[in-house]
């Protein structure tokens, strides 16, 4: 079993920056890939950027390449997301989720991910 705790959500204004952190309990986290999804009010939960076990594989969405940045400690048994040049459009409820590897490729959905977070608030002005 693995829990996870988000934190480092805020109000930031347009075109500054943040880093979520993700912490986990459970020793197997440290072999399950992780990702971050994010759900603006009255959208679908979306897919924002996951990483493979090793840190050796990334993906991001097309909507937050070039300004986002995954990480992971697995020594602090944590993921970090840090998020540039935010935008309006970035305002939303960012979930942290990990679980058991479905496949070679990292999950883009979220019934991928068997483990979830409750969720950091962001919000950026614009």
């Amino acid at each position: 079993q693995v829990q996870l705790v988000e934190s480092g959500g805020g109000l930031v204004q347009a075109g500054g920056s943040l880093r979520l952190s993700c912490a986990a309990s459970g020793r197997t986290f440290t072999f399950y890939p992780a990702a971050w999804f994010r759900q603006a009010p009255g959208k679908e939960r979306e897919f924002v950027a996951a990483i493979s076990w090793d840190s050796g594989t990334t993906e991001y969405a097309d909507s937050v390449k070039g300004r986002f940045t995954i990480s992971r400690d697995n020594a602090k048994n944590t993921v970090y997301l840090q998020m540039n040049s935010l935008k309006p459009e970035d305002t939303a409820v960012y979930f942290c989720a990990s679980g058991p590897s479905r496949g070679l490729r990292l999950g883009t959905q979220p019934n991928e991910y068997d483990y979830w977070g409750q969720g950091t608030q962001v919000t950026v002005s614009s």
